[in-house]
């Protein structure tokens, strides 16, 4: 089910929306990709909800998921 998606996404540092696009795979990934505005590193987690939908979440370095 490998499918490329784009999402709009609020940075967590500087609070900007950013369209991403985000490559859905079957197991769950997370990646760091920098902010387009503010250049400080965004931790993506992208997986598969319970109702086989994606699901993107975004988080700065130092928060814990």
């Amino acid at each position: 089910m490998d499918e490329l998606l784009e999402r709009d996404i609020s940075c967590p540092y500087c609070g900007e929306v950013i369209s991403v696009m985000v490559e859905v795979l079957e197991e769950e990934q997370e990646y760091i990709e920098d902010c387009q505005v503010c250049c400080r590193p965004i931790v993506f987690h992208v997986g598969i909800g319970f109702d086989g939908l994606p699901i993107v979440s975004v988080h700065t370095e130092n928060e814990t998921f």
